[in-house]
């Protein structure tokens, strides 16, 4: 049965590919000279997909890849007859990401351990273990959910005060303006003069992967986001300021405002929230999985949107932001005839609206009762949907603000347990 399923797959990818129009075609000697990146994984992957590769060259070029997901593996098997059974170079963890990792786990332990007893109606108890979590979290936005719930078990204001002295633009210092009527943290929105720079292609991921190896190498992280400062590489820019100020300043681009003039506010505060969390605007983004550009779509779905826009389209057009944006709000179409809050469609958009139905329609799920919408947004077992959603919520808020339309989380939280207001899928 399983090597059943991994055929009709194969014979999917090898479709999905050759019915696409102007297919691009790529030889072992480009695929070669690409930088070891999650970029030249999907290229790779693009490679072994075409009839035109031979055993011999597939068997060839896996050994460049530097991970091997499902679709590698599957393209692999398809193009050599074979099961693929090697083992790449693994990456070395340095000693403080191994430490910060056990720190984190423990940290998960004690938060998961205080939603349990807050369950239990247990708030006292609950609160030493948001403690406990707050004290090995590394990362402000881990640290900032845990002092949220410390408020909520102790009802003590100075979690509160503590909260708004964060750095951190999120979902938990937006409430924490919001219970004491404040103003929300200070973000960047800039704008730049010049229009482009010179010898960098936007649209070209083997470009981004050439630049995210020169921000490993150890150069001055500032000095490189300037050289790439300009309209139309401000996602590249906001990246590297983000990542060389270590986050302690929020940016919130909004480039290709002329994609977007003829959209609702809401729908622009929508896809902006999403691109900001799924690439940060970076339009020629891959993930690991092969998600691809400035709104991160899977392949499957380019080709789903693509045949019910009647288009034929390669996978890499993708990269270009225009078409990324113009597929998104596609998409955005269908999800909205079943869920109308930021936050459930977000859901949907990262996990699919299965997923989310699912999810939404368990009975103790985003009901009016003790510590609700919170502990539904907190207990969701899918952590990437879980953590995406909260983040997009709070990106949404932030972008319909910077487009004029004055708007609190507190508001849109509530409404989550009136089922006629935020989906059709619940009566």
């Amino acid at each position: 049965m399983k090597v059943r399923f991994l055929f009709l797959s194969s014979l999917f990818v090898l479709f999905f590919l050759t019915t696409t129009l102007h297919a691009k075609k790529f030889t072992y000697e480009q695929i070669h000279e690409m930088p070891r990146s999650i970029e030249k994984d999907y290229y790779i992957w693009r490679f072994l997909s075409q009839t035109t590769t031979t055993a011999a060259e597939a068997k060839e070029v896996i050994y460049q890849a530097s991970r091997l997901n499902t679709k590698l593996r599957t393209a692999y098997t398809t193009r050599t007859g074979s099961t693929l059974n090697i083992e790449l170079p693994k990456l070395k963890v340095r000693g403080d990401e191994n430490k910060n990792w056990r720190r984190r786990s423990k940290a998960h332990k004690s938060f998961n351990h205080g939603l349990a007893l807050m369950q239990q109606r247990k708030p006292r108890q609950a609160s030493v273990y948001f403690r406990d979590a707050h004290e090995n979290y590394v990362k402000q936005y881990d640290k900032d959910k845990s002092l949220f719930w410390r408020y909520l078990s102790t009802k003590d204001d100075n979690y509160i005060k503590e909260l708004r002295e964060s750095c951190h633009v999120n979902i938990y210092t937006l409430m924490a303006a919001d219970t004491i009527n404040a103003r929300y943290p200070k973000t960047i929105t800039n704008s730049i003069w010049k229009s482009s720079i010179w010898g960098f292609d936007i649209e070209d991921p083997i470009d981004w992967a050439k630049v995210k190896h020169k921000m490993y190498s150890g150069v001055d992280l500032d000095d490189l986001a300037d050289d790439h400062k300009s309209q139309e590489t401000i996602g590249v820019y906001t990246y590297l300021k983000a990542k060389a100020c270590n986050y302690t300043e929020s940016y919130f681009p909004m480039p290709y405002r002329d994609a977007m003039k003829e959209m609702t506010p809401e729908r622009q505060a929508l896809i902006y929230a999403i691109a900001r969390q799924e690439s940060r605007f970076v339009p020629a983004s891959v993930s690991r999985s092969f998600a691809l550009g400035m709104m991160q779509f899977m392949p499957f779905l380019v080709k789903h949107v693509a045949k019910e826009k009647g288009e034929k389209i390669d996978l890499d057009d993708m990269f270009n932001p225009y078409k990324a944006i113009e597929y998104a709000d596609y998409h955005l179409d269908y999800l909205t005839k079943y869920l109308y809050h930021p936050l459930f469609i977000a859901y949907g958009y990262n996990a699919g609206i299965g997923f989310t139905r699912r999810h939404i329609t368990k009975k103790q799920n985003f009901r009016r009762g003790p510590y609700e919408p919170y502990m539904s947004m907190e207990k969701m077992k899918n952590h990437e949907a879980r953590e995406y959603g909260k983040k997009v919520l709070a990106n949404y808020v932030i972008y319909l603000n910077k487009l004029g339309v004055s708007t609190r989380i507190f508001p849109l939280l509530k409404v989550l347990a009136s089922p006629s207001e935020t989906d059709k899928f619940r009566k």
